[in-house]
């Protein structure tokens, strides 16, 4: 057996190309603190004109960037209408603590929402939110998409009852390569966008929040309050410059893996996956808490040399990203199904 861990737990861990780290060399610098670095202003346009925005802003990270989108939508004291399974109410904690606002707390089933469901617990709350708050695609859903369609009447929803409407979008790209749908197009159903240069299009790090032109200039405030101001920011915007112009197609290729080793997961004793769930480069997998522990299937896979991460007790979960390959993923398999028929005896 090879010995080299194969890492399946997140799309984070990726490491930048070559053409990146040259970009960073070679970056035009200055103090993007006043505007001034001609690399980041770069990236800001390119990200606004994908999304359909007049402006975009660069900031450190996908939290940073979350929480002054809020705090540039709704005052301290409002309300906003949140999945309970989203990752700004799950993971990061940080919105209701320093923004002063209040979630209002609707459920997705599998990573999908009803936007009846939306409605009706808005209406069950006596509550007005001033903003809808979504993600896409849905990181604890296991990277499902919020489909076209249903973003629009999204949309409508938030217009009809006077909120505005964000995404994160930390994985938008995700969601655009998987079902054709340019970035553009997600974009003129909401107010405010955020999207990771990290992850899968593999930065160092970075996220960019894109809207209209005072949604910006009032979140540039909030992340100067935060410490987020930064100088020469350009070695940033670099390879994010690269990541926009030549990673997005290849996304597709991690969810084409991502489907490969579903389907050989799903045919492994103790482990199931809902084969639908699996749209990108996430996959699910169950098991039964009640005969096999969450620590005995990662310990198991890891003496086998695969790393793997969790949703839940229950709930494992596998990313595929550019560091993997088919070759990486049919080892990983095979791997993963000696675990598994070592525990399952």
């Amino acid at each position: 057996m090879n010995p080299k861990l194969i890492d399946l737990r997140s799309d984070v861990k990726t490491l930048p190309t070559e053409e990146m780290l040259d970009a960073i060399r070679e970056a035009k610098l200055g103090d993007s603190k006043t505007g001034e670095d001609p690399t980041v202003n770069r990236l800001e346009a390119m990200a606004a004109e994908m999304f359909g925005k007049e402006a975009a802003l660069l900031l450190i990270s996908g939290t940073m960037a979350n929480l002054a989108a809020m705090m540039s939508h709704i005052a301290p004291g409002s309300s906003y209408a949140v999945d309970a399974e989203a990752h700004v109410y799950f993971y990061e904690n940080a919105h209701s603590a320093v923004a002063g606002t209040k979630p209002i707390i609707f459920r997705s089933c599998k990573g999908l929402i009803e936007p009846e469901e939306v409605s009706r617990t808005i209406e069950d709350s006596g509550k007005k939110p001033g903003l809808l708050w979504l993600e896409n695609t849905h990181n604890r859903g296991g990277g499902r998409i919020i489909p076209m369609e249903m973003n629009r009447r999204f949309f409508e929803l938030a217009k009809n009852r006077g909120m505005k409407i964000h995404v994160d979008g930390a994985r938008i790209f995700n969601a655009a390569a998987a079902s054709g749908t340019p970035v553009s197009k997600f974009g003129a159903c909401t107010d405010s966008i955020m999207f990771c240069l990290s992850k899968s299009l593999c930065c160092p790090l970075g996220s960019v929040l894109c809207g209209d032109a005072d949604f910006i200039e009032r979140a540039r405030g909030f992340m100067g309050r935060f410490g987020g101001g930064m100088r020469q920011a350009g070695v940033i915007a670099a390879p994010g410059i690269v990541a926009l112009t030549t990673m997005i197609e290849r996304l597709k290729e991690d969810h084409m893996l991502a489907r490969r080793l579903a389907e050989k997961v799903g045919e492994m004793p103790g482990l199931s996956v809902e084969m639908e769930t699996v749209e990108t480069n996430m996959v699910s997998v169950d098991f039964d808490s009640s005969v096999h522990r969450l620590e005995e299937w990662t310990e198991t896979f890891k003496e086998q040399g695969v790393l793997v991460s969790s949703y839940s007790p229950s709930k494992m979960r596998m990313v595929t990203h550019r560091h993997h390959s088919a070759e990486i993923i049919e080892e990983a398999a095979w791997r993963m199904r000696t675990a598994a028929e070592k525990l399952c005896g």
